[in-house]
């Protein structure tokens, strides 16, 4: 995932279903997974949210000189991409 000039490198796909199914499996019902690039550590990490307002609070990747940076959000159950 995110193999392109446009992102830092590029994500495993297992590592990605795997933070997926970690969502899933939380006792808090979240909704979405974003996936976050951390300019410091130079690597991607997920965060869990419960609404979708709450994937707005996060500073778009490429577009803020943030140390933590939005790159995608996705819905936990439907898998899709919501940004």
């Amino acid at each position: 995932m995110f193999d392109s000039p446009e992102y830092p490198k590029s994500l495993s796909e297992d590592l990605f279903e795997e933070w997926l199914e970690t969502g899933r499996e939380s006792r808090i019902p979240y909704a979405y997974m974003l996936v976050i690039w951390d300019e410091i550590e130079r690597k991607y990490r997920p965060v869990y949210v419960e609404q979708r307002n709450q994937i707005h609070s996060y500073p778009r990747f490429g577009q803020s000189p943030e140390n933590q940076m939005l790159v995608a959000a996705y819905d936990l159950y439907s898998e899709s991409r919501v940004v």
